[in-house]
């Protein structure tokens, strides 16, 4: 049987401390398998990938699966490490090595983030954090689409725990720069701010941070501006890079179709179909509802086929995905919660009264407005 081994592959760092922590990676993994794990460094650090490749094959080792131990998939998780891979192993004969994904955006890693947050605002989830304004750190690349990944992660992270206010900075390379970026955003007038780096172990970019935050706090006394922990070996983060072992190991499967994931999702119960009640039908072709599933009147109420109202009317001013209602001729009731930031204090509610409010406002139940709108006064 052909011995297989795990490379873990990092950046590299100039900082001793970021090699020790990376390390911890790898100590964490060499737990969870009964085959050999090894790391390296693409530059600065040692050991280096060769180091590392080179332990697993005098380990025996004929087949290694490689994986990059960077957050985003920019230059050197795209080019530079595969660069390397490929040209050590067309110099040992019968040696085989698959190479995997980066930890990427993933819920396992944003649950990480997202943990480091809450401990350093000593908050836990549903606590009110509209005071607060989140600040989350990337690395900075001259990829774009690394860069737009970390705002794409602060949106999900600011979803879930609902700041005031959330805007994305970056530690080099690109801008905003995480000094001039956090000078700007304390314009915005709050007096908490949560920076969280989304990196993975400290270095010079972590020291650089929290360089730059001290600057800006000793600037604006007058706000609090909080630190949170980098990621470092989370439970969340092992996991993540457990899943990218496993998917090289296996096979990477075929992204999920949209049929089969909402199939997933509705054998689990976590989706409830109700869109069908738009679909066009042919048989209810009339001057009102032009044959789109229920009848109207020309107030917009639900009307059956004699002309009867169906329910309380008010279908246009008050059909949203967070409503509840009985369509007693389809049978298909159903209920979702409001949007929890619908009334966001920079929501929509901040359009009531202003001339261009009209269309928007309209998707929202009013007495839902109201009602989310009290709840936060």
């Amino acid at each position: 049987m052909i011995k297989q081994g795990i490379m873990i592959c990092g950046h590299g760092s100039r900082d001793k401390d970021a090699e020790k922590e990376f390390s911890l990676i790898a100590t964490a993994l060499k737990k969870c398998y009964d085959i050999p794990v090894e790391y390296g460094f693409l530059e600065y650090s040692a050991p280096n990938i060769h180091m590392g490749l080179d332990s697993l094959v005098n380990q025996g080792v004929k087949e290694i699966f490689a994986i990059p131990g960077m957050l985003l998939a920019a230059t050197h998780a795209k080019n530079d490490i595969p660069s390397v891979l490929t040209t050590y192993a067309d110099k040992i004969s019968g040696l085989k090595i698959h190479y995997g994904n980066e930890l990427a955006v993933d819920d396992k890693m944003l649950s990480a983030l997202k943990a480091r947050t809450l401990e350093a605002l000593n908050a836990k989830q549903g606590d009110d954090l509209t005071d607060t304004m989140l600040v989350v750190v990337g690395r900075g690349t001259s990829d774009a689409n690394a860069n737009s990944d970390v705002c794409k992660i602060t949106r999900l992270l600011n979803e879930q725990l609902g700041f005031g206010w959330a805007d994305t900075v970056y530690s080099g390379v690109t801008y905003p720069s995480i000094g001039i970026g956090l000078e700007m955003l304390i314009k915005l007038g709050f007096k908490r701010i949560v920076v969280a780096p989304y990196i993975l172990f400290t270095g010079r970019l972590i020291k650089r941070i929290t360089n730059y935050i001290n600057e800006v706090q000793n600037k604006y006394p007058d706000v609090e501006i909080i630190q949170s922990h980098y990621l470092k070996d989370h439970e969340k983060v092992i996991d993540t890079f457990i899943e990218r072992i496993e998917q090289v190991r296996t096979g990477i499967k075929k992204a999920k179709g949209l049929m089969e994931d909402f199939q997933e999702r509705l054998a689990k119960g976590e989706v409830h179909s109700h869109h069908h009640h738009a679909e066009y039908n042919p048989n209810s072709l009339d001057e009102t509802n032009e044959g789109y599933g229920h009848l109207h009147d020309e107030n917009g109420n639900h009307i059956d086929n004699n002309g009867n109202i169906i329910g309380d009317g008010s279908h246009h001013q008050n059909h949203v995905h967070s409503h509840s209602h009985d369509h007693s001729n389809n049978n298909h009731g159903h209920h979702h919660e409001p949007y929890k930031h619908i009334a966001h204090p920079f929501g929509p509610r901040t359009m009531i009264g202003t001339k261009n409010c009209c269309c928007f406002m309209s998707q929202f139940p009013k007495e839902i407005i109201d009602e989310e709108m009290k709840k936060n006064k």
